[in-house]
Formats: structure tokens, sequence, C-alpha cells
């Protein structure tokens, strides 16, 4: 299925905020989960040590009116509220037993509730505070004052048992929340980073392809093309591309093409001008001996073309005049020249060397920046009119 760039961006985009999107509701979630779990652990610790502590104050005012029956300094109203403290004792005990889970726990409670209520009837039994105050009855109230505190010490020690617990399942809880959001931010980054790697890639890729084959171009190689089957807007770009380079071959291969008649043109005059003919670029570069000149220096094309002119075996008459040519970047007039010649006379074609002294004259050819210009040198036995 082919997609337009714009749909590939925006698909992108929408997979990455997606992705934003499942990493926030997963963090939101096992944040929501650690909150949940550490709020109801909290609460009933919190219940628990609250009725704790109101079962701890009550058994304390227990523990007081026990002393004042011991000492024999109990009144009515202290029987009475002794008897309403045991009541709301197994209320709290009772409370307390439906906090908890353990069973061993709430044997324990059951076993202090039952003590109690066994403690209530004792003193529902008796009428008066003279029955209480007999040496048997005060000796009962403090025996099962002192099972209820040591009940209730059992009871603590058990709480502090399961508080701990619960705090190393807290802990645990905590832990597994930081592992999970761990892992979600390690999956979200894995899928975030293979995003900004392959979608990047498949848009750049293209773009690539573009550049790589404009820079061919900018170096002159026009069998280059660009293959993108992808008809989106990169794809009518590469097709349009693709066309110009075709119009652009089909124009060097012209202008190739006339160049090369045009050199033949000006190498066929050259050669029918019976005078020394040779151009160099605004480089100093060597690019053109006529056949007459060629045969006078006795030299051969790979000596001198496509070579600095410093570099070549011209005479330094000649190079000398074309350096104060470049020089100036303007014409030279009958500059005299004098170089040796080699020619070739008589029958057994003997090779002769000869001393040529004449005039030469530099023509630039202008083109359209400086760096174009063409110096054509023509050497003559004689002065230019």
């Amino acid at each position: 299925m082919n997609f337009s760039l714009k749909n590939r961006i925006t698909i992108s985009f929408i997979f990455s905020l997606v992705i934003v999107l499942i990493m926030g509701a997963n963090v939101f979630y096992f944040l929501n989960n650690l909150n949940e779990n550490i709020q109801d652990i909290t609460i009933k610790l919190n219940n628990e040590n609250s009725l704790t502590d109101e079962i701890r104050i009550t058994i304390a005012n227990i523990i007081k009116l026990q002393r004042k029956f011991s000492a024999r300094s109990a009144k009515e109203v202290d029987l009475e509220k002794l008897n309403g403290l045991s009541e709301g004792l197994q209320s709290q005990l009772s409370k307390l037993k439906t906090l908890y889970n353990d069973d061993e726990l709430k044997d324990i409670i059951g076993n202090m509730s039952g003590y109690v209520e066994a403690f209530r009837t004792n003193l529902n039994n008796a009428e008066n505070l003279r029955r209480i105050n007999n040496k048997l009855a005060i000796e009962n109230i403090e025996t099962s004052t002192d099972k209820i505190v040591t009940f209730f010490t059992s009871i603590v020690e058990k709480q502090f048992s399961l508080t701990l617990n619960k705090e190393k399942k807290m802990m645990s809880v905590i832990r597994e929340t930081k592992t999970n959001m761990l892992i979600t931010l390690i999956i979200t980054a894995l899928g975030t980073l293979l995003i900004s790697m392959v979608i990047p890639g498949k848009i750049a890729l293209p773009f690539r392809k573009i550049s790589d084959a404009i820079r061919e171009l900018q170096e002159c190689n026009f069998d280059v093309s660009i293959y993108y089957n992808q008809k989106d807007e990169i794809g009518e770009l590469s097709h349009e591309i693709n066309k110009m380079i075709r119009n652009i071959k089909k124009f060097e291969e012209l202008r190739t093409d006339r160049v090369s008649v045009e050199l033949r043109k000006f190498d066929a005059l050259a050669n029918m001008v019976q005078k020394n003919v040779l151009v160099a670029n605004a480089e100093g570069e060597l690019i053109y001996l006529n056949n007459k000149l060629y045969s006078h220096l006795n030299l051969k094309s790979d000596d001198v073309l496509n070579k600095n002119l410093q570099d070549t075996l011209l005479p330094d008459s000649i190079k000398q005049t074309y350096e104060l040519a470049l020089k100036r970047r303007s014409k030279i007039e009958n500059e005299p020249i004098e170089f040796t010649t080699k020619e070739i006379e008589g029958e057994e074609e003997e090779v002769v060397e000869k001393q040529f002294e004449g005039f030469a004259n530099v023509i630039p050819v202008r083109g359209k920046e400086s760096s174009l210009d063409y110096y054509l040198m023509i050497i003559s036995n004689e002065l230019f009119a």
C-alpha cells in the first residue's frame, strides 16, 4: 500500500502518540495500584492501632479499679464502672477480631473475649459491693485482670509480627511497581528508538537518493537515475528529476557533438594556416597545438596537452609570452619569440635544427566569466599588421 509523505509522517506521529499514551496508561495503572495497596494497608493499620489503643486504655482503667478493690476502698460506683469497662472491652475485642484474617490472632482474641465474658458474668451475679469486697471476689478480680493483661500482651506481640509482615508486603508492592514501571519505560524507550531509527530512515532514504543523483550531476555524470516506485510526492519529484536528467543528457550529447564539430573545424583551419597556433585556458593549461607546431618542436600531444605551461616542453619564450598574457588578461601583440626547431630536409630525411625567430600574438577569447577565457597564440616569422 502506497502512502503519501504527509500520511507517512502523520502515521508515525500517531504511532508515537499511541506508544506515549500506552506508557502513560501503564504508569498510571501501576501508580494507582500502588496507591490503593498502600492506602488499604495504611487504613487497616490505622484502624487496628486505634482500636488497640482503645483496648489498652480500657485495660488500664480496669487495672486502676482492680487496685481499689484490692485495697478495699472501692465504692458502688466503682463496681458499676468495672462492669461498664468489661462490657466495653468485650465490644472492642469483637470489633478487633473482625479486622484480622490470621487464625492464631483470632483464637487469642476469642479466648480473651471469652474470659472477659466470664468476668462480666461474675460481676453481674454479685448483688452488691459487700459481696464483691470479700476476699474470694477480690482474688477473682485480680486473677481476671492479670489474665486480661496476659491475653492483651499476646495480642500486641502478634500484632507487631503481623505489622512487620504488612510492612514487608508494602515494600514488596513498591519494588514490584518499580520493576513494572522500569520494564514499561525500557519497552517504551526501545519502541521509541525503533521508531526513530526506522521511520526517519524510510522518509529520508528517497531524499538521500535524490541528493546522490544531484551530486552525480554536479560531477557531470548523466548516466544516473533515481529509482523510487512509490506514487507519492517524492515519487513525482523523482520522476521529474529523472526526466530532467534525460533532457540534460540529450543536451550534453548535442553540445558535445557540436563542440566536437567546431573543434574539427578549428583544427582544420588552424592546420590550413601556415603559422604556428596553440591555445591555452585561463588556468594556464595547454589545450591545443596545430600540426605545424608539433612538427617544429618535435613534440607529442602527451607531452603538452592538458598540462600547465610550466610543466610542458615548450620553449621558454612561448611560456613567458603566455604568462604575460594571462597576467594582464589582455591581448599581446608582436612579442619577440625565439626557439629551436627541428625540420627534416633532403632525400635522406635528415633532421636539421634551426633557430626560429619571429613574433607572437596572443588573442583572448572571452567567456561569460574570466575563468572561461581562452588565449589563442599565433606565431609568425613576420610582424602582424
